[in-house]
């Protein structure tokens, strides 16, 4: 999926083997021909592209996204902005931002497993929406020790959004989500348009 948006979508864990493999191939498209008989890209096509993107990167499926979009374009103002707070309060991606999870795909699955709470209360959905001001962290000590999860936690330094705080194993959300760390991969614009036809 990274080859085919010609992106790192975030989907491997850095520093790990695959990681290092994807980042040499990321340039190469996927497929037997590669680049052999590719059409120019028409505006739907490009438009479908970013909307992949992502879809990809918050690892949310298209009925998830389009559910997202009808909410935001009922909002008053701008529509791209009030998407990307959306997908940034799921509590899978503040897990993923707070450095908890290597990965997105890593931080649902600790949230499903009954490893995190909110507000000090266990917490197995990963589209849960954080509020401002909520608590996150992990729901029992053992969770801290999971394998990969200290592994990652030890040898990774985490750069933490504005919007994010974070006091030993504890995060809260200090304000709202912008748009950003999205605008650095995807054009929201491109993909508001998606979904406007």
């Amino acid at each position: 999926m990274s080859r085919r948006e010609n992106i790192d979508l975030g989907l491997k864990t850095p520093g790990s083997k695959s990681h290092a493999t994807l980042l040499k191939k990321i340039n190469i498209l996927p497929g037997q021909h590669g680049v052999k008989g590719r059409r120019k890209q028409s505006e739907h096509s490009r438009q479908l592209r970013e909307k992949q993107k992502l879809r990809f990167s918050f690892d949310v499926s298209e009925k998830q996204l389009k559910r997202y979009f009808k909410i935001a374009s009922r909002k008053r103002g701008n529509t791209a902005v009030f998407l990307s707070e959306l997908l940034e309060k799921r509590l899978d991606n503040v897990i993923y931002r707070l450095g908890f999870a290597p990965t997105r795909a890593a931080a649902r699955q600790l949230v499903s497993h009954g490893h995190i709470s909110v507000n000090k209360k266990k917490v197995t959905i990963a589209s849960y929406r954080v509020s401002a001001k909520d608590e996150i962290g992990f729901f029992k000590e053992d969770s801290k020790k999971i394998p990969y999860i200290d592994v990652f936690r030890e040898q990774n330094e985490v750069i933490l959004p504005e919007w994010l705080e974070l006091k030993k194993d504890t995060g809260t959300m200090v304000g709202k989500p912008d748009s950003s760390l999205i605008d650095k991969q995807v054009n929201l614009r491109l993909v508001v348009e998606f979904y406007s036809r």
